[in-house]
This record gives structure tokens, C-alpha cells and sequence, in this order.
């Protein structure tokens, strides 16, 4: 394993009450779960962390799915925080996943948010969308949706959420997370987080949502293989992004299941 990281975290929450770390998805950062975050917070300490290359965490030239559930066990670890309630959405959910099979013994339990331990399409065409916007020369938000656009992203809401990641520097506008690492990774980051040995029988909740294609009915079966005491809770009229989408039905359903 390579060397781990120290992460950027959000705290959320009063201390004294069940911790919940949650690890956010590709592209995005613990800012995009602050909203769920405070509600969640009403049952939970809550922790939302940035991975490697993301957010305000830092930047490094290698970044497997290895390399991340080492950076979250060494957080764990250096601050005495497990066991805890492990929350992952999407890539943060492979980490999850991965981890809850690696290190059981640091969790309470665990939550997987819209995807499975399968592989899928790789997000090449939105790293090179993004990395084709000029940042040097960009003078808004809209000049830069706009070279999105030119680039072949014709989704106004995968766009919007893209964008939440161009900040503000001096003299202009940069990218947050480190876009060319990413990149090259993306065939490692869209592969399955598991071996076939890898098992996990702790509690275990899979909240999804049913218009979602990252969670088929037929991947059941592939998660129990896995993880044997996973329940599949499905949120009705619903995308891959339910803490947003449905936030309010989501954090009820985190609550009744884990409190």
C-alpha cells in the first residue's frame, strides 16, 4: 500500500452520539453532503470527509481504490474514532465496501449508497470534458458550462454538478480536485472494489434508487454473495443521488435502520 494521506473532514453533529463517517463519490466532496450531513446529524456525529484528490484533501500521483481505503483507516485509526457507521455513495461506496471487507473490526456498520461491487463504464468523457475547459482563460461559470458543452456533455444536470467543483482562485477560476490523476485511474476506478473472497457479515444497508441503472434488481444476489446480512432498501422515484434527490426519505431511512 502506498503511503496514506491525511484528509480534509466536516464535523457534524454533538459528540457523544453514534459516528457516522461518510465518503463522498467521484467528483464530489464532503461540501455536497452538507446538507444530508445536518440532518443526519439530529441522530449522528457526523463525518464527511474528502478522499485523495478531491475536495480540500491533498493531491498525489496515485490514487487505486487501495490507496483510498488506506487514507480512511489511517484517519480511523489517528483519531480513535472506530468503531463507527460507515457511510460511502457511489466511488465513496467502493471504498466502503472495500474496506468493510478489509478491516471489519472498524465498523459499526455499513451503508452503501447507489452502486454495487461491480465494475462499470469509466468517467473518462467527463475528466476530459473538464480538462478540456481552459481555466487559464475562463471569466465565469458560464463560459466554462459552456466549453463543457463543446466538449460533449449535453446534460444540464451532470454540468451543474461538475461545476460545483470550479472554485475561485487568484486571478481566475481552477479545478478543486486533481483531474489528470483521476484520469489516469479511470479504468481502475470503474472496476469492482472486491475479490471473490471478499466478505463482509456485518450489518449492512444498501439504499438505492429505483430510476437509478447503478443498482439492478439483478444485483441482488451479487451483493449477498458479499455482504450476507446486506438489506436493500429501494427510494421510489429516484436517481443515483438520493441524498439529494429524496433527502429528507433518506436520512429517515439511515435513521430507522442504524439508530
Amino acid at each position: 500500500m502506498n503511503s496514506t494521506l491525511a484528509l480534509f473532514s466536516q464535523e457534524y453533529g454533538e459528540k457523544g452520539k453514534p459516528k457516522l463517517v461518510v465518503l463522498h463519490g467521484l467528483l464530489g466532496s464532503s461540501r455536497n453532503w452538507a446538507t444530508a450531513a445536518r440532518g443526519l446529524a439530529e441522530s449522528f456525529h457526523v463525518y464527511a470527509l474528502d478522499l485523495r484528490n478531491h475536495g480540500k484533501s491533498p493531491h498525489v500521483d496515485s490514487n487505486t481504490h487501495e490507496d483510498m481505503v488506506g487514507d480512511v483507516v489511517a484517519w480511523l485509526e489517528a483519531g480513535q474514532h472506530s468503531p463507527v457507521h460507515l457511510l460511502g455513495h457511489s466511488l465513496g461506496g467502493k471504498v466502503a465496501m472495500r474496506l468493510a471487507c478489509r478491516r471489519p473490526e472498524l465498523l459499526e456498520s455499513l451503508c452503501v449508497v447507489d452502486i454495487a461491487p461491480k465494475e462499470y463504464r469509466t468517467h473518462r468523457l467527463e475528466l476530459e470534458a473538464m480538462l478540456a475547459v481552459d481555466v487559464q482563460t475562463v471569466e465565469s461559470r458560464t463560459q466554462a458550462d459552456e466549453m463543457l458543452v463543446a466538449a460533449g456533455l449535453e446534460e444540464l444536470t451532470l454540468r451543474q454538478f461538475l461545476l460545483t467543483n470550479l472554485v475561485r482562485v487568484a486571478g481566475g477560476f481552477a479545478w478543486q480536485p486533481n483531474l489528470q490523476v483521476l484520469l489516469s485511474h479511470v479504468e481502475e476506478l470503474a472496476r469492482s472494489p472486491l475479490g471473490p473472497d471478499d466478505h463482509f457479515s456485518g450489518e449492512t444497508l444498501f439504499i438505492i434508487g429505483d430510476c437509478s441503472p447503478y443498482v439492478t434488481p439483478t444485483d441482488g444476489a451479487l451483493i449477498r454473495d458479499h455482504f450476507s446480512a446486506a438489506e436493500i432498501v429501494s427510494i421510489s422515484d429516484c436517481g443515483h443521488n438520493p441524498h439529494h434527490e429524496k433527502r429528507e426519505e433518506f436520512v429517515a431511512v439511515l435513521c430507522d435502520r442504524l439508530c
